[in-house]
């Protein structure tokens, strides 16, 4: 491998990262935001689990399993689209340093990283949905409907 000596390359893999770094910062928020819901989640679970038996609601801790199982999917997938802008980000400077023409390599690699993406707010959207239907349900056993 040759070092390289064209400074103008470099800063145009500097410019071309800076985009997906800040993908990666709004991951990360989300990412943040999925792991405070499965925590909240996970010791809800513990408190309903913890009630004595005639006192325990099954529905309320089938409906927190699903949610709980739903918040790893999602974390799972952004953590995989995470991973793959990282993989995006480090293929555009390797194919400058090497003087590789791979274009296809940093394309399927952030595509493939949107897909994920969508697939963990898709599954995130799915947590919200059981929640709220975990609210409505719990308003309407309150309200003796």
């Amino acid at each position: 491998m040759t070092p390289i000596t064209d400074i103008r390359l470099v800063s145009e893999a500097i410019l071309n990262a800076v985009a997906p770094v800040f993908l990666l910062t709004r991951i990360g928020s989300i990412l943040n935001v999925m792991v405070g819901r499965l925590g909240r989640a996970i010791v809800r679970a513990r408190i309903v689990n913890a009630l004595a038996p005639e006192k325990r609601q099954e529905h309320k801790f089938e409906l927190t399993v699903k949610r709980i199982t739903w918040l790893r999917v999602t974390i799972g997938f952004a953590t995989l689209g995470a991973l793959l802008v990282c993989v995006s980000i480090a293929s555009l400077f390797v194919l400058v340093e090497s003087g590789f023409s791979m274009p296809y390599m940093v394309f399927w690699s952030f595509i493939s990283s949107m897909g994920a993406i969508i697939v963990a707010l898709l599954c995130f959207l799915r947590e919200i949905l059981l929640t709220s239907n975990e609210v409505i349900i719990s308003s309407n056993l309150a309200l003796g409907a």
